[in-house]
């Protein structure tokens, strides 16, 4: 068995950013540009098996009661979020995730624990709210908040076994998002040490790199 990651086209992100400008992409980055220093927490709860229109209701209801900034993207149900996001949040049908997350101004990433995602928040030491639905995402999610202590799980959180209600959303997030916190600096240091491992396994001698050749290698002499 060979082990490689984290496998991500980390490489295309130094050009990006040029190249989608001049694409439909909803100003999402002018948006994010014309934000306050480390202030936006970037929302996407996936493309499958989603959150209740009722639950979506809920959330966007307390992001927009928390003050925080927030940048979400609302595929289906975009024109209904809209409406309800404030002044404060941007809500959009699509968006590059990995120029989002690397983006300096992002310091938080609200999910639905879905492994890819997890190791893109990882990969640019954003720290994670998790509401995982089903299968691996509720294992991913206790790894975020229990082993890796890099984010929360929502529900745990709030603690409630039912829907999380927008009074309760937005006392969670407005704690979260809070840079002055203790628990925010310690989840920022430990994110930020789960994220040069990560970087480290990708370069020249890192661990991926070895195994990638030593693979090469043996099926070579093979």
């Amino acid at each position: 068995m060979y082990c490689l990651g984290p496998m991500i086209p980390y490489f295309n992100l130094e050009t990006a950013k040029s190249l989608s400008t001049n694409q439909n992409n909803f100003q999402y980055f002018e948006w994010l540009d014309s934000q306050p220093p480390n202030s936006v927490l970037y929302v996407s709860l996936g493309s499958f098996l989603s959150v209740s229109g009722p639950q979506m209701d809920e959330i966007v209801d307390g992001l927009h009661l928390s003050g925080v900034r927030f940048l979400w993207v609302g595929r289906g149900d975009t024109v209904r979020l809209r409406e309800k996001c404030g002044k404060l949040g941007k809500i959009i049908p699509w968006c590059d995730q990995l120029k989002v997350l690397s983006h300096c101004l992002v310091s938080g990433f609200w999910t639905h624990g879905e492994w890819n995602s997890t190791i893109e928040g990882i990969f640019f030491g954003v720290p994670m709210i998790t509401l995982p639905i089903l299968a691996d995402q509720t294992t991913t999610s206790k790894y975020i908040y229990e082993d890796w202590q890099i984010g929360w799980d929502a529900k745990r959180e709030m603690k409630t076994r039912g829907m999380p209600r927008s009074g309760e959303i937005s006392k969670m997030v407005k704690r979260f998002m809070d840079s002055e916190s203790d628990e925010r600096k310690d989840m920022m240091i430990r994110a930020r040490e789960l994220q040069k491992v990560a970087r480290e396994a990708v370069l020249d001698g890192g661990s991926t790199r070895m195994n990638l050749d030593s693979f090469l290698d043996n099926v070579m002499r093979a």
